[in-house]
């Protein structure tokens, strides 16, 4: 079993190993900029798997930012009938691609 982490961005959780490549909320920085995800939860090494209470003490998870896009369109409409009432909203979030280069 390969190593992997329970890391906390953005107000997610994601589960990542080596190589993985995932979308999280905007982060502040610059593309081919190396970061260190905050908040890893769980830290396995593929034999033994340690518990953060809140955070594992020891564990970092390092990733390289990729690029800034924003995700789909996301649409809100409310409507009553018969009534005239009729309200629509919008709303792309702001993501970043990240690449999970190590878990130390």
């Amino acid at each position: 079993m390969n190593a992997y982490a329970v890391v906390e961005s953005g107000g997610k959780q994601y589960r990542v190993q080596a190589g993985d490549t995932l979308n999280v909320e905007l982060l502040d920085a610059e593309p081919g900029a190396k970061v260190e995800l905050g908040r890893v939860l769980a830290c396995s090494d593929g034999k033994e798997l340690k518990l953060g209470r809140p955070d594992v003490a020891g564990c970092k998870v390092i990733a390289e930012v990729i690029k800034h896009m924003r995700g789909p369109k996301l649409v809100s409409f409310k409507m009553k009938r018969r009534k005239g009432y009729s309200r629509k909203k919008g709303h792309r979030q702001e993501l970043t691609v990240i690449k999970i280069e190590a878990i130390a």
